[in-house]
């Protein structure tokens, strides 16, 4: 079965960083491009940033581009986002998933928290 496991979320002030991982099984993960999704306070979920198959192609919203980084890991099932500089509206409940033209997979993780805070 799909499992998607996010961790490294916590409280950090602005203008810190946190790295979260999120560690992947039960479907072929280097077949797929992969992506870091945002549910912030209140609202709907967005994705924040993507990665290609082989790691070489990115995305990232323009509010994000300069201060993330996404990156994987194929050998460990693996997909990393870097968040330096954070803000405010960096704030939300972030999970991972398959992203491209299927879609992602029904089964989401449990997410893992970032609050940024004065």
């Amino acid at each position: 079965q799909v499992q998607l496991v996010e961790s490294g979320g916590g409280l950090v002030q602005p203008g810190g960083s946190l790295r979260l991982s999120c560690a992947a099984s039960g479907f072929i993960f280097s077949s797929n491009p992969m992506g870091w999704y945002r549910r912030p306070p209140g609202k709907g979920l967005e994705l924040v940033a993507s990665i290609t198959t082989g790691g070489d192609g990115t995305y990232y919203r323009d509010s994000e581009k300069g201060r993330f980084t996404i990156s994987r890991a194929n050998a460990n099932n693996t997909i990393y986002l870097q968040m330096n500089d954070m803000k405010l509206e960096d704030t939300g409940v972030y999970y991972c998933n398959k992203f491209g033209g299927d879609g992602p997979f029904s089964a989401w993780g449990k997410g893992t928290q970032v609050t940024v805070s004065s």
